[in-house]
Formats: structure tokens, C-alpha cells, sequence
């Protein structure tokens, strides 16, 4: 603790005091690190099964409070409860309940087939070993589903697993604490931190840490990756995007409309992998705008009472600020708004408009940067290689979506954007996927996390070779060296990569060379 000071939290949707959350010091950060350090390898040596016997007890606990955990999400972050249960609790549970099944076939040894028939004696496997201990910076926009699965693939992997949950949120990170405990996980294994966020990443990589899972902006990104190079400490980095969405002429205009609606206004616009920039073929650009406006301006935005609501509120003043400069920045340009939806006006919560801009291009920041709000930027493209161009003009690439009746050709279509994930007739939900890996390409961040490859980044891949010829004594490119060595070797290229009499003289050469591997030459 840091002598009695505490976070306090508010609801951004009412601005009402809800609750306090202890601060951590400096010290106790480098304290927690070393009782993990002191737990981790007694965690790493519980079979895979009773690791997931504990995972499977978080699931069930989150399950069967799902409710209390949802209006404690929904309350911290402003978002509906509806929102919080579809798009936070219940991937959870099923993150939880898919990488406690799988955990074994993830971490079990890997035979590695042998390269070449000659050296056929010597077998290798892959065998995946914990970093050790593992700190994971989680953001404020979905607080409790991102730190989640990471939490859960670490701790299964035979992690020691720090928290540093968003300051913003500190009241749904204290409810992820209270499901993990859920675990009954040995004492150190898991620890929370509560720590600003300008103070987290450098205390984290000073005080030890082995490895790092940041989600958050670029501008932090790059400067945890500094701090990082000093001790060579590996991260994985999710920093946002600025996704593109293609409406081909064929598309089902109403499934794309409603898709479009959810992915750019779900959680009020934050969500780093929602639709913010839409590229629609010109044939179909109006009845599109059409049905995307009326569904706009039919949104209910509010806080949630009652459930009657479909977007909640603005989490934080700054992003706030963002969105509003954005649209400002867009408007002065020639932008216009197309629609609006209905916003509270005298309030005390953080409350934007669902809002939809035309007239847009890319020099307006909404179309070149991450907004993170209520907003879409719609553009009509005269084809699909114009839509790709458009989506690829960013310096961001997370994730990205074509709406097609015609699948195949919408895959086609999309495997030119240069995202890493990529949805065909929807798009936002894929984080949503325990069994789809998550990230971007660009400076949407490095390495993934979710599924085999984002389970693979908690553990490192050890190499273990054995030698299965028992009464050879010695390689043929062993000691001592002299001509016959030389020729022994150079006949082995020529029996495998020769043409024609190579081969047989290069057999020649390997024959006379064979037997010294069954003597015990010393000189």
C-alpha cells in the first residue's frame, strides 16, 4: 500500500463516487515480483491437469456471479449491462473454459520430424517452457475481458501472472481479482497492482519482470519498448486501430447497415478493433447511408436504468476530448453530419451522439487516426481495389472487414488488408473468439494474444535433441581433422546434392569415412 492513498472511482455515466481501490507504492510493485519469483517454479510443477482444474473453478465462480460482475463492469466503464455481458462476461467464461480444455494439447512436447535421412539418428522436440513471471498493463475500455484471458492462458502456461489493471477501472479490475481467487492458486502466483498509469510500466520492468502484455495507445507502446530494450524484456503490444470496413455492390445492405451500427458504436466507439472508416461501392453508397443513418439515429443513449438502452457513456474527459476535436477537425474540412442519435443533454454523465460523417477523405483526422468514439466516417469507392487502398492508408491494421454475399470473393478481397484479423460480414466480435488469435500488423502492436499462437507467446520454445545410435562413439566431423575428414564431408554434398556420377563418388567418399564414427579416436 501506499500510505493509505487509494484510487477513487467514479461512474462516468452518472459521475457518481462508487467505490475506492487501494494504491500500491514503488516498493511493494518490486515486492510483489519477488514473491512471484519465489512461487512460479512450484506452479510451473503442478501437472497441466490440476492447473486447469483451477481455471475451470474461475469459470465456474464468473458464471455463477455473471450478473453481479456484469453491473460492476457497466458501472466503472459506462457502458450498457448488455454490453458488458455479451462483449466482457461471457467470452470469459468461454476463454476460460476453452484454454483449460486445450492447455494440455498446447503445452504438450512437439516431435520434430527429422530433416534428412543421414542425420535421422538425431531426434528433436519442441518443449515449451513459462517466461517465469509475467505482468499484464490492461486497458480501461473492456477491463475486465482483455486482462482476463491473458490472466488465465499465463497462469496455465505455469506463470506467475502480475495485474496492472487500468486506474480508470480500477473497481472491474477488483472484480477480476476476486474471480481469480476463485482459483485457490497457491499465495504469489497471482498478485494486483494498482498503480498510475505514467509510474506502471516502468516499475513493472525494473522491478524484474520476465515478460510484458500491454494493451493501450501507441505512444505508451513505444515507450514501454524502450524501456523494455534495456533488459531485452519481451512484449507483446496491442495498441489500437483505425479499422477499415468494405461494402462490395453485393452485399446484404441491411446485415451490413447493422453490422456497421454495433461494430462502430458498441461500448460508445471504444473499441480498438470497431469499425471507424466505412469504403462503400458507389452503386450501393446511398441505400447504405440510408439504413446505416436510420439505425443510427435510432439508438437510445443513456445510462442504463432500466436496460432500455443500447450505448452507454463516454469512459474517460480525454477521450472525450478526442472524439469532439475529431469531429471538429472533420467538420471545418468539409465533412457533413449525416446523422446524429439522440444524446442526454443534461446530464452528469460523459454522453456523445452515435454519429455518421459523408463527405469525408483522408486528411481529416477522423479517417487518419484512431478516434476511439461514436463515430464513423463513410466513403464512396468506385471499386474494391479502391476500397483496399483507402483501408491499407494508415499507419494502423488491426483488423478489418468485406460484406459480401459472395464469401469467397470477399476473402480475396480482404487478404489484400494489411490487418491481422480480418472478417467477412462482420466484424468486432473476433476478440470475442478464445480459439482465433488476436493483433495487428503496423503499429497496431507485436506478437498475439487468444488461441494457440497467442497461447504460445506465455511460454518460450525449448529444443531438446537426442542421439539414438547408442554405439557410435563419435560424429564424422569430430577431432581429429586431416584430408580424409575433408573429403568424408564433401562426399556428403555430393550424395545428396550432386547430379549423376557425383553421387556415387560422393558415396564412395562417405563409405570410407563411416567407420571412424565406431572408433574411439583420440589424436
Amino acid at each position: 500500500m501506499s500510505d493509505g492513498e487509494q484510487t477513487t472511482c467514479v461512474n462516468p455515466a452518472t459521475g457518481e463516487v462508487i467505490g475506492y481501490s487501494p494504491l500500491d507504492s514503488l516498493e511493494s510493485v518490486r515486492e510483489s515480483v519477488k514473491r512471484a519469483r519465489g512461487a512460479q517454479p512450484r506452479w510451473a510443477a503442478v501437472p497441466v491437469k490440476e492447473r486447469a482444474e483451477a481455471i475451470r473453478r474461475i469459470r465456474d465462480h464468473l458464471a455463477e456471479n455473471a450478473d453481479d460482475v456484469a453491473q460492476t463492469i457497466s458501472r466503472d466503464n459506462g457502458k450498457t449491462r448488455v454490453d458488458a455481458l455479451a462483449t466482457e462476461v461471457l467470452p470469459a467464461i468461454m476463454a476460460a473454459d476453452y484454454y483449460a480444455s486445450h492447455a494440455e494439447e498446447f503445452l504438450a512436447d512437439r516431435t520434430i520430424k527429422p530433416g534428412n535421412l543421414l542425420l535421422a539418428n538425431k531426434l528433436s522436440k519442441i518443449v515449451r517452457v513459462p517466461y517465469g513471471v509475467v505482468a499484464v498493463i490492461s486497458p480501461w475500455n473492456y477491463p475486465f475481458a482483455i486482462p482476463f484471458s491473458e490472466v488465465v492462458m499465463g497462469l496455465l502456461a505455469g506463470n506467475a501472472i502480475l495485474l496492472k489493471a487500468a486506474s480508470q477501472t480500477q473497481l472491474a479490475g477488483r472484480a477480476l481479482e476476486r474471480v481469480v481467487a476463485a482459483a485457490r492458486l497457491p499465495s504469489g502466483v497471482f498478485g494486483y497492482l494498482n498503480l498510475p498509469g505514467r509510474l506502471a510500466g516502468d516499475a513493472i520492468l525494473e522491478a524484474g519482470v520476465d515478460k510484458v502484455f500491454f494493451t493501450g495507445s501507441v505512444p505508451v507502446g513505444k515507450q514501454l519498448m524502450r524501456k523494455a530494450a534495456d533488459t531485452l524484456t519481451p512484449l507483446v503490444l496491442e495498441l489500437g486501430g483505425n479499422d477499415a470496413m468494405l461494402v462490395c455492390e453485393d452485399a446484404d445492405l441491411d446485415r451490413a447497415a447493422a453490422g456497421a451500427t454495433w461494430a462502430g458504436m458498441q461500448n460508445a466507439g471504444q473499441s480498438c478493433g470497431g469499425v471507424e472508416r466505412i469504403y462503400v461501392h458507389r452503386a450501393v453508397y446511398q441505400p447504405f447511408l440510408d439504413k446505416l443513418a436510420a439505425r443510427v439515429r435510432a439508438l437510445r443513449v443513456g445510462p442504463d436504468v432500466d436496460f432500455e438502452v443500447d450505448m452507454g457513456s463516454m469512459t474517460t474527459q480525454s477521450q472525450m476530448n478526442t472524439v469532439k476535436r475529431h469531429v471538429e477537425d472533420a467538420l471545418a474540412k468539409g465533412a457533413v453530419m449525416y446523422a446524429e442519435s439522440d444524446c442526454p443533454k443534461d446530464s452528469k454523465g460523459m454522453f456523445l451522439p452515435a454519429m455518421v460523417l459523408t463527405n469525408v477523405d483522408h486528411t481529416m483526422l477522423v479517417m487518419r487516426e484512431e478516434s476511439f468514439g461514436p463515430v464513423v466516417g463513410v466513403m464512396p469507392v468506385d471499386d474494391m481495389d479502391q476500397g483496399v487502398e483507402l483501408a491499407n492508408d494508415s499507419n494502423l491494421g488491426l483488423t478489418g472487414s468485406v460484406w459480401s454475399r459472395d464469401r469467397a470473393k470477399a476473402e480475396r478481397i480482404g487478404r489484400k488488408i494489411k490487418a491481422g484479423v480480418i472478417m467477412v460480414n462482420d466484424h468486432l466480435m473476433s476478440h470475442g473468439l478464445a480459439e482465433t488469435p488476436w493483433g495487428g500488423f503496423k503499429e497496431s502492436g507485436i506478437g498475439r494474444t487468444h488461441g494457440q499462437i497467442g497461447f504460445d507467446e506465455m511460454t518460450q520454445p525449448q529444443c531438446v535433441v537426442h542421439d539414438y545410435m547408442p554405439a557410435v562413439k563419435k560424429n564424422m566431423w569430430w577431432h581429429p581433422h586431416g584430408k580424409s575428414v575433408y573429403d568424408g564431408v564433401r562426399g556428403i554434398i555430393d550424395l545428396l546434392y550432386g547430379r549423376g556420377g557425383q553421387r556415387v563418388g560422393g558415396l564412395g567418399e562417405l563409405t570410407k569415412l563411416f567407420p571412424r564414427t565406431f572408433k574411439n579416436e583420440r589424436s
